[in-house]
């Protein structure tokens, strides 16, 4: 007596299997089972439904008419099993997990904050862990090497990235407070006025001093490194003391201590910042969640936002 409601999903995958391969021992080898549990499995199937589903011979297994029609809809239910577990997958890729962030001091201080707190709220079982470098390049290695899912690095980058451009940061001048009561306070800066302090510099800020450099010397000025520091609280005392000028990125300037005059450079300069991922890396599913968030958020920082 046919019985339906018993059919199993090991019995319509034996039969998908079996028609697919033409043979029970080539479907067992497929589905890594005996011969004999396929065998099984499409006999009990046919004794479930009543019919007659494959013609065995010598030559291996031929559907028969109506074992076509049923092994359509077996395909058809498998696809549908297939899809309910990657469903289930998915969601619990975001009951769980972590991304992991390489970043620059600025970027760690200044924008990842407000990005976190918005993607905790969406997703609070999800952790984010940061990595801080001193160097661009360092970032990247990072992301080569598989210690980081996200980095944030200076554009143009290598071409094994795929990137997104995030902000634009504008260089200035920070001259210590002026001494000179009739100074005019929005007056502007001239190169010769610049080069004339000594420069404090943050010696791990290797690339951006190599920007400022090269920018200056395409107008035809020099402006050595008198004061090499670690810290750029080090740096803003320098400044604040008037022992010197410095030129640093906005945003990697604040906050600024109270009276240091900022001027913007007499030729702009500014730093592209981009968030990036290995190209073709198998990332989970919370790393592009993130970047949804990131590259939807505002950027409240002194830099200019780069336009939708």
């Amino acid at each position: 007596m046919a019985n339906p409601g018993q059919l199993k999903i090991s019995q319509l995958a034996a039969l998908v299997a079996v028609a697919d391969h033409g043979s029970f021992s080539t479907a067992a080898l497929h589905l890594n089972l005996a011969q004999s549990t396929i065998s099984h499995a499409i006999a009990t199937l046919e004794t479930e439904l009543g019919i007659v589903l494959l013609i065995r011979g010598r030559n291996g297994a031929v559907l028969t008419p109506l074992g076509l029609q049923i092994c359509q809809q077996a395909r058809a239910v498998l696809t549908q099993l297939d899809s309910i577990r990657h469903t289930a997958q998915q969601a619990k890729g975001l009951q769980t997990g972590r991304v992991r962030v390489a970043a620059f001091r600025t970027v760690a201080t200044h924008i990842l904050p407000d990005v976190i707190s918005r993607f905790r709220r969406s997703h609070p079982a999800l952790t984010v862990e940061i990595d801080e470098y001193d160097r661009y390049a360092e970032v990247e290695q990072a992301l080569r090497e598989g210690r980081a899912d996200i980095g944030f690095v200076l554009l143009p980058t290598a071409t094994d990235f795929q990137y997104w451009e995030i902000l634009r940061d504008d260089f200035v001048a920070l001259l210590p407070p002026t001494q000179n009561a009739t100074a005019k306070a929005d007056a502007s800066l001239t190169w010769e006025e610049l080069v004339s302090y000594p420069r404090a510099a943050n010696k791990r800020s290797t690339q951006n001093n190599r920007l400022v450099e090269e920018h200056l010397a395409q107008f035809g000025y020099r402006l050595p490194i008198d004061y090499a520091v670690r810290e750029d609280s080090t740096l803003m005392s320098l400044v604040t003391k008037g022992l010197g000028a410095a030129v640093l990125a906005r945003l990697e300037a604040e906050p600024i201590p109270p009276g240091v005059r900022v001027k913007s450079l007499p030729e702009p300069l500014e730093r592209v910042i981009g968030v990036a991922i290995l190209e073709n890396a198998v990332l989970p599913r919370a790393v592009f969640v993130f970047l949804d968030v990131l590259l939807a958020a505002p950027i409240q920082t002194a830099g200019k936002p780069t336009s939708s």
